[in-house]
């Protein structure tokens, strides 16, 4: 699951890492939360016929500010409608909230790492910062969806797909956001010709080693608290068992999303 993250690079920093051709300034996001706009990528736009720009059909990539939490086009009534903010990988091409995203409107989401709860008997328990180990930025899988609302105006929604957790994460919480890495990006971005089918096998854990988790205080459950100090490393919890490597991850797919 990821229902919160961060971005805190810097505009030029995320435009380079996203292959964008610029963003416009923006600060440091330490806890960014459902429902909140987010940063989005998405593929350009076919270029014009005759077009003596460089050898490619695609303009640049195109930054679009989203909604978190995706609301399907044909939702009559979205007070009635649950908040997508995740999407289950596993079952996303098929499923009717996802099913034009993921063919039509598939998209990045730069973030700097994630926060996740250990669950502890039914409740949120510790929180961690789940951030690359070597630093730097990730790019979650995303979905995009415009919402035409009842008066007319449309508004731009999204969600994060997860996939089963690792064995580094798997001991905090039995999923993670898909990572879609940077070789992979153009091909994650084509939805012109390539369909959800010819991506799946993007959808998968992260290697292990990619990620560490930092236990932090409590400070990051209210969405309120924004700055750094959020991030800062908490007392060291009992270390819970680590799921062996090699165990079923069949089990672990609770989230209805």
């Amino acid at each position: 699951m990821c229902g919160r993250f961060a971005l805190t690079a810097t505009p030029d920093r995320a435009a380079a890492f996203l292959g964008l051709p610029e963003l416009e300034d923006f600060p440091p996001r330490y806890n960014i939360a459902p429902t909140q706009p987010v940063l989005m990528a998405i593929a350009g736009l076919p270029r014009a016929p005759g077009s003596n720009l460089p050898d490619s059909n695609l303009q640049d990539r195109q930054p679009m500010l989203v909604r978190w939490g995706l609301i399907p086009a044909w939702v009559k009534d979205t007070r009635a409608f649950p908040l997508l903010f995740n999407a289950r990988s596993e079952g996303a091409a098929q499923k009717a909230s996802f099913r034009a995203a993921m063919r039509h409107r598939r998209a990045l989401v730069p973030a700097s790492g994630f926060y996740e709860w250990r669950q502890s008997g039914g409740k949120r328990g510790q929180p961690y910062w789940v951030r690359p180990k070597h630093g730097g930025l990730v790019a979650f899988a995303g979905l995009i969806e415009t919402y035409a609302e009842p008066g007319g105006s449309e508004m731009d929604t999204g969600a994060i797909l997860t996939v089963n957790a690792n064995a580094d994460i798997a001991h905090i919480h039995d999923r993670m956001p898909v990572v879609i890495d940077p070789q992979d990006f153009a091909r994650w971005l084509d939805c012109r010709t390539l369909e959800p089918r010819d991506v799946a096998d993007l959808l998968r854990p992260a290697q292990l080693d990619f990620f560490e988790a930092v236990p932090v205080s409590d400070l990051v459950n209210k969405v309120a608290n924004t700055g750094p100090e959020i991030q800062e490393r908490g007392p060291e919890p009992e270390r819970a068992r680590r799921r062996n490597p090699g165990a079923d991850d069949s089990q672990m797919s609770l989230f209805q999303q």
